[in-house]
């Protein structure tokens, strides 16, 4: 799914943000469940998987043990990939195999950031004299460059065996929020958010009508508080496109759905949408 170019956005590079999957560690339908949102997915024959996302082809975000396929499936590859940043140690948020497969086919450079814990986590699957892998420790509020883009390091409110993280991601001319796994933003990722303007925001929204699962993800009242936050701190304006992620069956089923997301300006896409900022 392509955004509409205006005559402005025509002769100057675009961020493409590729949804490899946009639900939550279990997916969309879970396959132990005959609720009425994962009976939902079935009749209609669509699957969520766990939410990754490829910017430009060259950034992959949290690459769990579906993104390989996922990737195949889109008729993509990874061979232009320059780095992965991945938000906690969660296996579905970084299956270090990826790395290892890589290993057996390239020797080209590829960095991999993350909290403490992630990194730890990968280099057990490399052999300890490789370098086509290498690895950069990141904490929240730090910001550095990778693979050309500017990433600022986010406070995430989710217990991960160790620090989790969102990230803004910036290319110099746009901006991505990506938020997931996280309940509430803690006030500290607010203060590094205050005065950025971001163009999408991918937002996750875990446990839709549930309140009886704990404060470690959003669920739709949440995820609308987050939302009309990030408004207030100018953070997203009238044009910043919102999109709902990490999503689980504990949402309705998808017509109602889209319906409560749109009360917030919000949105859900199908796995495999391709966002042109």
């Amino acid at each position: 799914m392509a955004l509409a170019l205006g005559h402005a956005d025509r002769g100057r590079l675009l961020m493409e943000v590729l949804l490899l999957g946009t639900g939550a560690a279990d997916g969309v339908p879970n396959l132990f469940c005959r609720c009425a949102t994962c009976t939902d997915y079935r009749e209609r024959g669509e699957l969520r998987t766990p939410t990754s996302a490829l910017v430009d082809g060259r950034l992959l975000i949290d690459p769990g043990p579906e993104a390989p396929r996922q990737v195949a499936r889109l008729g993509r590859d990874l061979v232009g990939l320059d780095a992965v940043v991945v938000g906690h140690v969660h296996d579905d948020h970084l299956d270090p195999a990826v790395l290892l497969h890589r290993s057996w086919v390239t020797a080209a450079p590829l960095e991999v950031a993350g909290p403490a814990p992630v990194v730890a986590w990968a280099r057990q699957w490399l052999d300890a004299d490789q370098t086509a892998v290498t690895f950069r420790t990141v904490t929240a509020g730090e910001e550095f460059e990778l693979a050309g883009y500017r990433i600022t390091a986010l406070p995430a409110n989710h217990e991960a065996f160790g620090e989790a993280l969102c990230y803004l991601v910036g290319d110099g001319t746009s901006t991505l929020l990506y938020a997931s796994d996280t309940g509430l933003l803690p006030e500290a990722a607010w203060e590094l958010l205050g005065g950025r303007r971001v163009d999408l925001v991918l937002l996750e929204e875990t446990f839709g009508t549930r309140s009886d699962k704990g404060d470690q993800h959003l669920r739709l009242d949440t995820f609308a508080a987050t939302v009309a936050r990030l408004r207030e701190v100018g953070a997203a304006d009238e044009v910043t496109r919102v999109v709902a992620v990490h999503l689980g069956h504990d949402n309705p089923p998808l017509a109602g759905l889209r319906a409560e997301l749109a009360r917030c300006g919000a949105e859900a896409v199908p796995d495999g949408t391709a966002i042109v900022v």
